[in-house]
């Protein structure tokens, strides 16, 4: 799958690290893998995601798909079930 996978947040940003957290047995579990932007290094992502950190987000193909918070891991379980299906058609 093309896909990039990213978790939106900040440093010392206390929901963003129990997103990664929440996140963490997918990593474990081999489902998917994600990187932490830190979006106080860029003025656009601050525009966009500022007061709705942490926010979930695949792009593939030109498409973005974002889950913002809060969710939980039932939440992130059909939202990447959806980003699997976006990816794939890509």
């Amino acid at each position: 799958m093309a896909a990039s996978l990213y978790l939106y947040g900040t440093a010392g940003c206390h929901l963003c690290e129990q997103a990664e957290a929440l996140l963490e047995p997918f990593v474990r579990a081999g489902v998917f893998r994600f990187e932490v932007i830190d979006i106080s290094t860029d003025d656009a992502l601050v525009e966009r995601y500022g007061i709705r950190i942490p926010v979930l987000a695949v792009e593939a193909d030109g498409r973005t798909l974002e889950l913002g918070w809060p969710f939980d891991q039932a939440q992130v379980w059909s939202w990447w079930s959806q980003a699997s299906l976006m990816c794939q058609g890509s």
